[in-house]
């Protein structure tokens, strides 16, 4: 028990020395990722969408 305990004390001693990103940061970066996924998400789509049209065509 006194491992586990110690284990987690080290876990709170690392994450106070972590560089933790402010709110205008965060916010920056949230929308980066999530526009990136939604351009993703879409190019995947209009891909599947093309090679499924490809494929209708051999008979």
């Amino acid at each position: 028990m006194q491992r586990l305990t110690e284990f987690f004390r080290g876990v709170v001693r690392e994450m106070k020395k972590v560089s933790w990103p402010k709110r205008k940061e965060l916010t920056r970066y949230t929308i980066i990722v999530l526009t990136t996924v939604v351009i993703m998400a879409l190019f995947f789509a209009v891909v599947d969408l093309g090679i499924s049209q490809l494929i209708r065509l051999i008979p």
